[in-house]
């Protein structure tokens, strides 16, 4: 008789200070691939934030080896349960920040200091209606095309470090009550703080993000599927009133697949029906189905990262925009 091996996909971040980083993050790598885990982790002299995946027995001996470090006793995981690991290979990096958002002056946000007053999901769920409530979504345009509250505010942005330039577009809510929302948390942590700083008086975010609220409140009002960084690609989140609010790309029919383009100078993140997928070879459109180094589609639209060279025209087009380079949700 075979035994089904059974996984889970933790979710989780935790700001607090770290020494040497550098090394931090070297050391956690070996640690992690001592339990056979995969995922991805981003260490910063502000923190941790990661999603790993392995056996429930690995996933179990790394949240426990979190806790007991002192620095991250506070650390919140959204566990999964899921069928197969949700990477495949184990990364652990050093970076300036564990969200990117230009925001690393710990004298002007720090969210251990001071952020939007966390709600609980049902706390969230009783407030999001009511008249002088702006929801506000916070994440990057690919998220919130595939999924995000009813009637929530969202911002035309390909990445969350352009968020504080989006900040003057929001003064017509100052005087409301300000419910921000994101996939995990980690960004409403900085995106509140900086409203609070930038004189939005009565600022909440929603603790423990969209994948928190699907499990303690059913998800209800989210429309669509939400976004996550790993091979699942999307989750379900609404079990009370589900629906599908994004399109394919190529024909406007209703669906909920995303890939990257297979063409991997272009790499385009966007939503493909699967009649789609296979006409068009994975790709956004035919000039990058004929592009000679176009990957395999194999159905999903999901390939491990390797270096490519840079598009300087997908470059030079962004920066005529006033926009940093976009990035795919392999980064």
């Amino acid at each position: 008789m075979n035994i089904m091996t059974q996984y889970q996909t933790l979710l989780y971040y935790c700001y607090s200070p770290i020494e040497d980083a550098e090394k931090f993050a070297s050391d956690h790598l070996e640690f992690c691939k001592s339990l056979d885990l995969v995922g991805r982790i981003i260490v910063a002299d502000e923190g941790l934030n990661g999603t790993v995946s392995g056996t429930v027995e690995a996933c179990k001996s790394y949240m426990d080896a979190i806790y007991a470090d002192g620095r991250f006793n506070k650390t919140e995981f959204k566990i999964d349960d899921v069928d197969e690991p949700s990477f495949i290979k184990m990364h652990c990096r050093y970076k300036a920040e564990i969200v990117h958002s230009g925001l690393r002056d710990p004298k002007e946000i720090d969210p251990n200091r001071q952020t939007g007053v966390h709600l609980e999901p049902k706390d969230f769920l009783a407030m999001k209606d009511q008249e002088d409530v702006v929801v506000l979504d916070v994440r990057s345009n690919y998220e919130h095309n595939v999924g995000h509250f009813k009637n929530a505010v969202t911002l035309d942005i390909d990445n969350f470090r352009e968020f504080p330039e989006k900040i003057k577009e929001l003064e017509q809510y100052k005087g409301k009550k300000i419910l921000t929302y994101c996939t995990g948390g980690i960004k409403c942590e900085k995106a509140s703080a900086l409203l609070l700083k930038e004189g939005f008086e009565d600022v909440y975010q929603l603790h423990g993000g969209i994948i928190k609220y699907g499990k303690e409140a059913g998800g209800e009002d989210f429309e669509g599927q939400c976004y996550v960084f790993d091979n699942r690609v999307t989750v379900d989140v609404n079990s009370v009133n589900p629906s599908v609010v994004s399109t394919c790309f190529n024909c406007g029919k209703q669906t909920t697949k995303m890939i990257n383009c297979a063409n991997p100078t272009c790499n385009e993140h966007f939503t493909q029906c699967d009649e789609c997928g296979w006409e068009m070879d994975g790709c956004c459109s035919p000039a990058c189905k004929e592009n000679p180094n176009k990957r395999e589609y194999d159905g999903t639209g999901y390939y491990v990262k390797v270096p490519q060279p840079v598009n300087i025209d997908k470059i030079s087009k962004r920066k005529h925009k006033n926009f940093p380079p976009k990035v795919s949700a392999e980064d």
